[in-house]
């Protein structure tokens, strides 16, 4: 039976709703407190009591509905409708000079003339991306980046977050982006009571708001007291404004919490004056910040630019000098990779840097160790490059102690196998295992292969797949394919369900896409982002080992080294056999999963120029992609069709020089 409410008591939550949406806004997006905070959690508590007794008045949007109830049992995958990427970094004011200079190159080669950008200046928070969706104005899914195509479910904790509306000052169906942050003082806060509880203390704001958005439980994600900035609107395209400063107004102007520090930069040294008055006063906020953001502002040209297999080439993360440690080295070894290089790491006595412990550091090769002159016992500066990567910077030679020696390579490595020699690569400064075959190397590379940058084998992990090669179970990868349950109860640690667990995962990942697949193969100088523009330019597996030098080498951002790597990779006959055996038990997705055929892109060589009416410039590229053809972007005698839209550039005075076919928007609209 239908509640019966009456009319005064729907209008009145209604108002309620209404008022506390506004005085939230006010006091999160605007920093203005229109009323107390006691005053507004009266309404809040008003509001509650009505809908307790009238649950049919509660909506979705409702602000009693931020903390949800039961924990969740574990957070499902969201698929993104927007990829997301990660942007490229800038280490110091001649890293962005260059960054700078490639923008301009690259913008005089699609206008045939000089540009001079505009850019935008953000702070980088150090937080946790979040994704958000919304229909017709409500808040429905809340998604962490992920892996960039597949994110996780944490909208039940997103929802106890003030800052992030619930519905939108309009009814709009859009997906947007920012990043979840916690306070210095909370995090204080946080951690006095994990101490007084005898619980490890969080080592820094983004852990602790990590650790916070990813509990299975909402009621502890609203308890810390998370907050928003919200910096980007990536779906609609059409209701993206023209610049990114008009964005950030707009996404205000709908509800949410913007960081108000952006400016907008017309020359590199604005830009310059912008990074380094930031760095001086970043401890001032309550906010962790460890960079700026600097993205071209115009997003016609954002547009032209592009991306690469990483990130988009109109942004770049300008990163504030890392935070600077002494420590002593303890002890130089050597770690061998799955191609057989030896790495030297030096151990260091366990210093605190960067909000993160740090016992271990690479010194990359011999050149760098005679570069640096670091020694056993050496007392060093030590960095943490990118906020990532410990690094040392300099020896403190004042501190070194008495009869410290200089660091030789020895002859032999214990862990290189077949009597341990090492050998220096002709040319390089690395040193190699002599032996291609030993068992260190194989445990890398099994590593790499299981790895969520390649198989993503779920369960799969290193200490499992040591397990499954020291007992000989596997030798080659696609021994992995064939594992029953019965081959993993034997083990420590399996029970039935577990081993169940595991065939099932190893099944799931059997459908792979290429370029995941090709930097599991662990081919000498392929990355994820080589193996993307690989992909990109093939399609298919069987382009790509057919793919002689010469057309490797064609493909953007691949050079001389990484095209001979991947050509003879292809070409020795012990890889092909075990390509060949993989393929038995795994199904690898072609680049755009599938590609007609029979169409008039169809192995054609197509270069966009302008602006196109229809389509954006990526999907321009993913339709000709998806039927058949390769999208380049430059113009020569290889090119079969040049596609104009407005205002083409240079290319488009190329292909008539060279008598290529041009096609106006009119005629691709109907070629596709």
């Amino acid at each position: 039976m239908t509640q019966h409410i009456p009319q005064s008591v729907r209008e009145r939550a209604a108002h309620l709703r209404a008022a506390i949406q506004k005085y939230r806004y006010a006091y999160h997006a605007l920093d203005k407190e229109i009323i107390s905070a006691a005053a507004l959690d009266s309404l809040k508590h008003e509001l509650a009591a009505l809908e307790r007794q009238y649950p049919a008045l509660i909506t979705p949007d409702s602000p009693t509905q931020r903390v949800a109830g039961a924990p969740a049992k574990e957070f499902k995958k969201v698929r993104h409708k927007i990829s997301q990427w990660s942007l490229h970094d800038a280490f110091s004011e001649e890293e962005f000079r260059q960054f700078d200079e490639r923008v301009r190159r690259l913008l005089r080669e699609e206008y045939g003339r000089a540009v001079s950008p505009e850019y935008i200046c953000e702070l980088k928070i150090d937080g946790l991306k979040i994704v958000l969706t919304y229909e017709k104005g409500v808040l429905i899914t809340a998604a962490t980046r992920g892996d960039g195509v597949v994110g996780e479910d944490v909208t039940q904790n997103v929802r106890t977050i003030e800052s992030v509306p619930l519905r939108l000052e309009k009814d709009a169906g859009i997906v947007v982006e920012g990043e979840v942050w916690l306070s210095t003082n909370e995090l204080k806060r946080i951690n006095a009571a994990r101490e007084k509880a005898g619980e490890p203390l969080f080592a820094n704001p983004r852990n602790a708001a990590a650790g916070s958005i990813r509990q299975l439980d909402p009621k502890i994600a609203a308890a810390r007291r998370l907050d928003t900035f919200i910096y980007d609107l990536s779906y609609p395209e059409r209701m993206i404004p023209d610049t990114q400063e008009a964005e950030l107004r707009f996404l205000r102007a709908l509800g949410f919490k913007v960081n108000p520090h952006f400016e907008v930069c017309r020359s590199v040294e604005g830009v310059l004056t912008y990074w380094n008055r930031w760095r001086k006063n970043a401890s001032q906020e309550t906010y962790w910040l460890d960079g700026i953001v600097v993205k071209v502002n115009k997003k016609e040209y954002q547009e032209r630019l592009g991306y690469t297999g990483k990130g988009p080439r109109w942004a770049i993360a300008f990163k504030f000098p890392a935070d600077q440690v002494t420590t002593v080295v303890k002890d130089i070894v050597l770690q061998v990779g799955r191609t057989g290089v030896l790495t030297p790491v030096a151990v260091l006595a366990p210093v605190s840097v960067g909000g993160s412990v740090v016992s271990r550091a690479t010194l990359h090769n011999e050149d760098e160790i005679k570069r640096l002159d670091v020694r056993i016992g050496d007392t060093v500066i030590l960095q943490k490059a990118g906020d990532v990567i410990p690094d040392i910077v300099s020896v403190v030679a004042d501190l070194r102690p008495r009869g410290a020696t200089p660091y030789h390579f020895p002859k032999r490595v214990s862990e290189c196998g077949d009597g341990g020699l090492i050998e220096r690569v002709p040319g390089e400064a690395a040193w190699r295992c002599v032996n291609t075959r030993s068992f260190a190397q194989k445990r890398r590379k099994f590593h790499h292969f299981v790895s969520k940058k390649a198989f993503d084998i779920d369960g799969l992990g290193r200490k499992i797949a040591d397990l499954l090669l020291e007992k000989k179970i596997v030798g080659a990868y696609d021994d992995i394919f064939t594992l029953e349950e019965g081959d993993l109860r034997a083990l420590p640690g399996f029970a039935d369900k577990s081993a169940s667990n595991l065939i099932a995962a190893i099944k799931k990942s059997a459908i792979i896409d290429l370029p995941k697949f090709l930097v599991a193969l662990s081919i000498p100088h392929v990355g994820e982002e080589t193996a993307e523009d690989v992909a990109a330019r093939f399609g298919t597996l069987e382009a790509v080992k057919n793919a002689s030098a010469d057309d490797l080498r064609s493909v953007s951002g691949v050079g001389e080294a990484v095209a001979d790597s991947v050509a003879a990779w292809f070409r020795n006959d012990e890889q092909r056999a075990l390509v060949a055996r993989l393929l038995r038990h795994v199904t690898v997705r072609p680049y755009h999963i599938r590609r007609k055929t029979n169409t008039p892109f169809s192995g054609k060589t197509v270069v966009l120029t302008g602006t196109l009416a229809s389509f954006s410039r990526e999907e321009a590229k993913e339709k000709i992609a998806f039927l058949g053809g390769n999208v380049t972007g430059s113009v020569s005698k290889a090119t079969d069709f040049v596609v104009a839209g407005d205002n083409p550039g240079s290319k488009y005075d190329k292909a008539k020089k060279l008598g290529i076919r041009i096609l106006d928007e009119k005629e691709f609209l109907r070629m596709v």
